[in-house]
């Protein structure tokens, strides 16, 4: 195993500079995901730790050792890409077996790596085909096996499930997790796929313009967002937002807006609150309580369209002319224009600033 450390590392690409600063530690063993959208430097990062990019400033050390500048090769890494960049001529077998062939590796030794990382990966009767003759799952395993069979230090993988359908991504991604868990190496992962950051994660960067702006377990990440970005990127549905401001009632700290207003009380503010501050309320939609109209805590919400998922529905409602969607059992009555009540459990909800920080 080996940790990777990123000290004050800043990467240029023309006059455009695309990580400034950047300080991240991945610990020995952990599955570490990028997560962020299209623009915001985790690949540029993640090649940055690879060696596919110069770096302009900084250092970056794999396994103690300082590789700022070493070849690819020299870095003790293996690298799955989002297309699967496989030889077409050459078998499986030689696809995965390519690398340790051309550094000299013994035999026996490469044909003890591939077998192993076959069997973990299911590919031991596809060892003789080529790519061309099997699926794009099948492929992408092949890219992975390719890379375990250089028993790396650490592990890159490149949006690599990306180019799949919905099935074989969900396939995939429990194979890796359940490879993780049965080689203890270290794995960073980059995605714009929430999803598969959340199932994958040991914990999860989230990313924006080249900057980290969270860093934690999934759980943590989801449940307590720094900032309002991070909030609004993770969870589907987004979280509902609301514009309101603190209000003194009778001893009582409330958040309130035309629409809704909500004891904060117990709220665990950073630093002490002022009453009339503009403050942005987030509630995640499953924490959202859908109830008949009597048990009411924030109002009756009109049903104004409505998404089946299965075993749930997205309801998306109208509360006093306010917008907000809400996850709830399928068997909860949802035809357009049906009235419900609306409660939240405060100790689940997010406040922010007006400058888009957590409260």
């Amino acid at each position: 195993m080996a940790s990777v450390s990123i000290q004050q590392l800043h990467i240029r690409l023309g006059h455009v500079d695309i990580l400034q600063n950047m300080d991240l530690e991945v610990v020995d063993g952990e599955f570490l995901v990028l997560l962020g959208p299209s623009g915001c430097g985790k690949s540029t990062l993640l090649h940055s730790i690879a060696g596919l990019i110069d770096v302009h400033d900084g250092a970056i050390h794999i396994g103690g050792n300082d590789v700022t500048w070493a070849d690819p090769k020299d870095r003790s890494i293996g690298m799955v890409f989002q297309s699967y960049a496989l030889y077409p001529t050459m078998t499986v077998e030689r696809n995965m077996s390519f690398g340790p062939r051309i550094t000299g590796i013994p035999k026996d030794e490469i044909a003890r790596r591939v077998d192993r990382a076959a069997t973990m990966l299911h590919l031991g009767p596809l060892l003789q085909r080529k790519p061309s003759q099997l699926s794009g799952g099948q492929r992408q395993r092949v890219a992975i096996g390719r890379a375990l069979v250089r028993d790396a230090g650490v592990y890159l993988f490149d949006e690599p499930l990306s180019n799949l359908d919905a099935k074989l991504r969900n396939e995939l991604r429990r194979e890796l997790k359940q490879l993780h868990v049965d080689i203890g190496k270290t794995m960073v992962y980059v995605t714009h796929d929430q999803t598969e950051a959340m199932t994958l994660a040991s914990r999860i960067a989230v990313m924006l313009d080249g900057k980290i702006q969270q860093i934690g377990t999934p759980a943590e990440v989801y449940d307590r967002p720094v900032n309002r970005f991070v909030a609004g990127f993770l969870g589907s549905p987004t979280m509902n937002f609301f514009d309101g401001v603190l209000a003194a009632d009778n001893g009582r700290l409330l958040w309130r807006s035309p629409a809704l207003s909500i004891d904060v009380s117990t709220y665990p503010f950073a630093a002490e609150p002022h009453i009339g501050q503009p403050v942005v309320l987030g509630m995640r939609p499953e924490h959202i309580e859908l109830v008949p109209l009597e048990q009411a805590a924030l109002g009756q919400a009109t049903v104004t369209l409505a998404e089946p998922m299965g075993a749930s529905v997205v309801l998306w409602l109208d509360l006093g002319g306010t917008a907000m969607s809400a996850i709830a059992d399928s068997h909860t009555p949802h035809q357009r224009g049906h009235t419900l009540g609306v409660r939240c459990d405060a100790k689940r909800i997010s406040l922010f600033g007006a400058n888009g920080q957590r409260l």
